[in-house]
């Protein structure tokens, strides 16, 4: 049986999700029904919000402000091009934001599973995760589903998503096992994310594209861990370009990193989640 607390290399968190897949399966299940429970359209609702969000971008920067992107972004003089490419960022931004958002309270909401002695409590941010991750695909099949009604070039390189993707699902899962965790000693650590999602949110590449900003201020806006996914994302969706594979190569090594760095610290701290709670 896998033993979490003897996690010693990087490889060992993807068996750890292996040995727990059932779990989190179930639990991400469970976390997504509950969201909707209780209302009449349920699941459709995951549907709903993404077209309803949409179709108001694309209404108000397309029609009202008639928002155009710079030649250079611009796809065969695409009219939708500005509403599409803040809809992708928001996407990633989202995904970002509802797992960050939810990490420090994770164990806190959750009291009755520290109190087991046999639940692996290092899955709880992999359904919070599995959650996002559920309303970002329903978010992407609408974009794509749009990008076909609107005959916007539609390329084969939209194939390399995931492999954009996949280093940031690390990123965010090595965050979200240090705020989980600190988010039991630190109850104030839920009210600085709040700040710093809504600071990411504007100092993130989304209401624009990096290069609209002078070459001075561009190379910083790459220190914000969001800005080459949210780029890398409008380039294979929107742009048919392929991914920068030298960005992503030096992100996923930061990112599996951090990511070690997080659970390896979850693992040392989570002995004394019983006492605080």
């Amino acid at each position: 049986m896998f033993n979490f607390l003897r996690i010693n290399t990087p490889a060992d968190i993807f068996f750890s999700i292996w040995h727990h897949r059932p779990l989190i399966a179930q639990l991400t299940k469970r976390e997504i029904i509950a969201r909707y429970r209780g209302s009449f359209l349920g699941l459709l609702w995951s549907f709903i919000n993404p077209i309803l969000m949409l179709a108001i971008y694309t209404f108000v920067f397309s029609v009202v402000f008639k928002v155009r992107l710079d030649q250079e972004f611009l796809v065969d003089n695409d009219q939708y091009a500005f509403a599409l490419s803040l809809f992708t960022g928001l996407i990633v931004f989202n995904l970002f934001s509802e797992c960050l958002s939810r990490a420090s309270g994770l164990i806190l909401s959750n009291v009755n599973y520290v109190k087991k002695v046999v639940f692996p409590l290092q899955i709880l941010p992999w359904v919070t995760l599995g959650a996002a991750l559920f309303h970002a695909a329903i978010s992407f099949l609408v974009l794509l589903l749009f990008l076909l009604i609107i005959d916007h070039p539609f390329h084969w390189t939209t194939l390399f998503l995931p492999f954009i993707i996949f280093p940031f699902i690390l990123f965010i899962m090595g965050l979200s096992w240090l705020l989980a965790s600190i988010g039991v000693f630190i109850r104030d650590i839920g009210q600085l994310i709040g700040m710093l999602l809504t600071a990411l949110l504007f100092l993130s590449p989304i209401f624009y594209p990096a290069s609209a900003l002078p070459d001075y201020i561009r190379q910083y806006l790459f220190l914000n861990p969001l800005t080459l996914i949210i780029e890398q994302t409008r380039a294979v969706v929107l742009y048919q370009q392929t991914p920068d594979w030298l960005g992503l190569s030096v992100y996923y090594l930061i990112a599996a990193l951090i990511a070690w760095a997080g659970l390896i610290w979850f693992k040392k701290t989570c002995k004394g989640f019983a006492d605080v709670l």
